[in-house]
């Protein structure tokens, strides 16, 4: 790639450090299957504060991985099944996201990367997707690059539809598949807390059962409305709950095991517990005031719990030299 999307920015440096937070969809409504074999999204991303931390070294050629974990939950950690989620290997969304860049980009040489992760794997959270958005973000760094944000978020786009958000953050309505973004304003930060059972949602058995069932078209135009109504206005996290989540509908036998969570949640304190994504995070709003800590406490169960904020930002980059 070359040309006026494409600019040198100087000397480069040889290491850089990126934070990559983790996404809440404070809504999300899915449209009908689209002749490409995808759906329409209507959903309203917000980055907050958890984040993974990738660091990266500019080397003479090839790229390298290596994955630690690190354990931030309030209560709780993460079972050593779903670290076994987060490959070390080529299927690494770091590694797929470094090739794509060195291909589109024409570089010649290749980077080596240590991926500190605290995101919970397959919880809605968008970990994967931060994950390669930060690698897309440290091999313009390393390369001394400037990339146009238009070909960033096509780039992005390209390794899966959530990445486009994670190079972005702050809020933003997400239409199309969720890779076409619209800046939201944000009326004020929020803190929530974020339960993660222990089964998991496979998101194509999801969107297979949202297939199955009888789409509801009038509620699926009145979503839209809703989120044209967004943009013209400061969005507070409870305008943007409004639109619900559509994969509650589709847990099947663990429609059960969601809603005792999330009566838990509510029974606290906790403001309208929803799922994140396909799940199988549930998240709720931490009232103005209250003890993030002390709520926690009382919630039942053993699940592991995140405390989160609203940030304005997916990535951070810090040069390391």
């Amino acid at each position: 790639m070359s040309g006026p999307d494409l600019r040198a920015t100087g000397a480069p440096p040889r290491r850089v450090e990126v934070t990559a937070h983790a996404k809440l969809n404070l809504g999300l409504r899915v449209g009908p299957l689209r002749p490409d074999g995808f759906h329409d999204l209507v959903t309203v991303f917000q980055s907050v504060s958890l984040a993974d931390t990738l660091l990266a070294e500019r080397t003479r050629a090839g790229f390298t991985l290596r994955v630690r974990h690190e354990e931030t939950a309030l209560r709780g950690a993460q079972p050593r099944a779903d670290r076994a989620n987060v490959p070390a290997g080529a299927d690494n969304l770091v590694l797929r996201a470094a090739r794509l860049a060195r291909e589109r980009l024409g570089l010649a040489g290749g980077a080596r990367f240590t991926l500190v992760k605290r995101i919970p794997a397959k919880a809605g959270m968008g970990g994967g997707s931060a994950d390669a958005a930060a690698a897309l973000a440290a091999m313009l760094a390393l390369y001394g690059l400037r990339l146009s944000r238009e070909r960033r978020l096509e780039l992005a786009a390209e390794l899966g539809s959530d990445v486009p958000f994670a190079i972005t953050g702050g809020t933003a309505l997400g239409l199309g598949r969720g890779e076409r973004l619209a800046p939201l304003r944000l009326a004020g930060p929020f803190r929530a807390l974020v339960s993660i059972p222990e089964w998991r949602v496979s998101t194509a058995e999801a969107f297979r059962r949202l297939d199955e069932a009888k789409y509801d078209l009038t509620g699926w135009k009145r979503s839209l409305r809703l989120a044209a109504s967004l943009g013209r206005k400061q969005v507070t996290p409870f305008q943007a709950l409004r639109l619900g989540n559509d994969f509650e509908k589709v847990l099947g036998h663990r429609r059960v095991d969601f809603e005792a969570l999330r009566m838990g949640m509510r029974r606290v304190g906790v403001l309208e517990p929803h799922l994140t994504g396909s799940g199988s995070g549930i998240f709720g709003m931490v009232p103005k005031g209250a003890s993030v800590r002390a709520i926690a406490g009382r919630i039942p169960g053993r699940e592991p719990l995140y405390q989160v904020r609203s940030v304005g930002k997916g990535l951070r980059i810090a040069r390391r030299d």
